[in-house]
């Protein structure tokens, strides 16, 4: 099946009024496999970058890992090598398309950590439109358990970045961006969005879409490949302050308001000519 086929211009108009959407099926059996043996071989060797986000006291396990495609094979291949690119590509409108970088998630079963509200655009170190991050489950995902959105909150604003564990203001200065409102207050009022998911699936939202998960069951092991895509407009946005994930170095040679044209962020997809 190509991507066209998948990715029909009814989703493409649905990912730029909601920001959020679900792609069926868009990865083969095979691809999938890849992704649970890259997984697997994170989560048996943790990269220095891995942090554990669930509390000593919850039954579970929550680990989250970041920018390993360069060391993980099964990684790259998927990355490199599936539709994934050019799904990004037809989503965002873009002529070409980089690769942003990784992100493992793997919740074991039972684990009760909930990922609260958030944006992911403010954590990171680029400024643009054109964007698209790619949540893979590798496990079936119940509706309950899923990634869920506020439809239509990509369009903003920017809402303070803090950290999970200790709602810590580490990235923006306090009272520089609105605060988050609670979601969880006005989910009977709100157009929230989620889907069942079945390995092959993969969920797609902009960086700026409002997104959260619950913990999972305890018969339900949730292995996650999250990958994110840059598209034409973006641009570096240096940071006086660590970024999540970061890239030590980077504003050494890239300059504020550059395109990311850099060998930590390789070219995967071009517009057909």
């Amino acid at each position: 099946m190509r991507v066209r086929e998948c990715v029909t211009p009814e989703l493409v108009d649905a990912y730029r009024r909601d920001g959020a959407v679900c792609v069926r099926q868009l990865l083969s059996p095979a691809e999938v496999a890849l992704l649970r043996e890259g997984i697997d071989a994170n989560l048996a060797a943790p990269s220095p970058r891995a942090k554990v986000a669930s509390r000593p006291d919850d039954p579970g396990h929550f680990i989250e890992d970041f920018c390993n495609w360069q060391h993980n094979a099964a990684y790259r291949r998927v990355i490199f090598e599936s539709r994934l690119a050019a799904t990004a590509g037809a989503l965002t409108g873009s002529k070409q398309v980089r690769l942003y970088h990784d992100h493992m998630l793997t919740k074991e079963p039972g684990t009760r950590a909930p990922t609260p509200w958030h944006q992911d655009q403010p954590y990171y170190n680029v400024a643009g439109e054109q964007n698209v991050s790619m949540w893979i489950a590798v496990d079936p995902v119940r509706r309950h358990s899923t990634l869920e959105f506020v439809a239509a909150s990509h369009r903003g604003p920017w809402l303070m970045p803090r950290s999970f564990m200790d709602h810590q203001a580490k990235w923006f200065p306090e009272g520089s961006l609105a605060e988050l409102p609670d979601i969880e207050a006005q989910r009977k009022t709100l157009p929230i969005l989620g889907w069942d998911i079945e390995p092959g699936d993969v969920v797609c939202f902009h960086m700026l879409a409002l997104h959260a998960t619950r913990g999972v069951d305890a018969d339900r092991r949730r292995r996650v490949f999250s990958v994110r895509w840059l598209g034409d407009d973006m641009r570096h946005a240096p940071r006086p302050w660590v970024t999540s994930p970061p890239f030590p170095g980077l504003a050494d040679e890239l300059p504020a308001g550059a395109p990311m044209h850099h060998a930590l962020f390789p070219l995967l997809w071009e517009k057909p000519t």
